[in-house]
């Protein structure tokens, strides 16, 4: 029999253990799928992206090993709207990761003394030592963005971010410190979809708060805010990544691909998957782009 196939349909549990035993051929295994009324495109597509994933999360492995070598600073920062999937995206790309040399940072709302601090004094706290690859799920920019939109900060403070954040990054840049920005980009459609799906799914009703309904009845001000943040703060040095995320099985693979194809790292022309990403899904910010948020 096809190995290939073999393993696979077992490894998505599509056939049971005392089933897979009892087969013979390959016939014998395409009817049994067959009538257990499986949509077989879905499944197959469902085989692909395990597929690619593996062979992709095999390279973000070689890619921290020559960091570590290198004694690289490597932060990628994920930033979107509500439900967009920044969250899968970054468990896809710390899964097999050594921990010692990675982190995710997550910061909760600033205390009462951080209030009274630099902005982003909290920040710089959670930068990457050298060796060392940090993912920010949110970071800094929630000032140009969810604060505005929200009423969590002053007018004064949104400009001060404004004017200060591209010197900042200049600042990150000119140390040597490796950024990549990603905006992970869905419709109103599709985000309202999945909030559906959190609000009656036992295991993510903690992912879905008032602030995110909230989200739906301002889709517009987010829509000003975001273009003010991209116009500002897109630059040469430091710009934007544009994720379309509708798909998140394609939004997981083809951002793991961009990170990769930033670096020569070791053995990357031995990888056994396409490094480059998918310009479809993935493209540097322009202010020409069609946009879906």
């Amino acid at each position: 029999m096809d190995t290939t196939t073999d393993i696979s349909l077992k490894e998505v549990k599509l056939i049971s253990s005392e089933e897979y035993f009892d087969l013979k051929t390959n016939q014998d295994l395409l009817e049994l799928y067959l009538n257990k009324d499986r949509d077989v495109e879905r499944d197959l597509s469902w085989i692909d992206y395990e597929k690619q994933l593996i062979a992709l999360q095999v390279e973000l492995v070689k890619l921290q090993s020559w960091i570590q070598r290198n004694k690289l600073r490597v932060m990628v920062i994920f930033e979107g709207r509500d439900a967009s999937g920044k969250g899968g995206a970054i468990k896809r790309f710390k899964e097999h990761l050594n921990p010692r040399a990675m982190r995710v940072v997550a910061l909760n709302k600033p205390t009462e003394v951080e209030r009274g601090q630099w902005y982003f004094g909290r920040y710089i706290k959670e930068l990457p030592d050298p060796g060392e690859f940090v993912m920010f799920d949110r970071s800094w920019y929630n000032r140009a963005v969810v604060e505005p939109v929200m009423g969590f900060c002053t007018e004064t403070q949104y400009r001060q971010f404004m004017l200060q954040v591209p010197e900042f990054e200049h600042m990150l840049y000119e140390d040597h410190l490796h950024i990549i920005k990603f905006w992970f980009s869905i419709t109103k459609e599709e985000q309202q979809r999945r909030f559906q799906r959190r609000k009656t799914n036992p295991l993510k009703m903690w992912k879905f708060s008032p602030v995110d309904q909230k989200g739906q009845e301002l889709w517009d001000k987010y829509t000003y805010y975001k273009d003010e943040m991209f116009s500002k703060t897109h630059t040469a040095y430091s710009p934007w990544i544009i994720v379309r995320a509708n798909d998140k099985k394609a939004a997981r693979l083809e951002s793991i691909r961009y990170v990769l194809s930033r670096f020569n790292y070791d053995g990357k022309n031995e990888a056994e998957t396409i490094i480059a990403p998918d310009p479809n899904f993935v493209e540097r910010y322009h202010r020409s782009n069609r946009s879906v948020d």
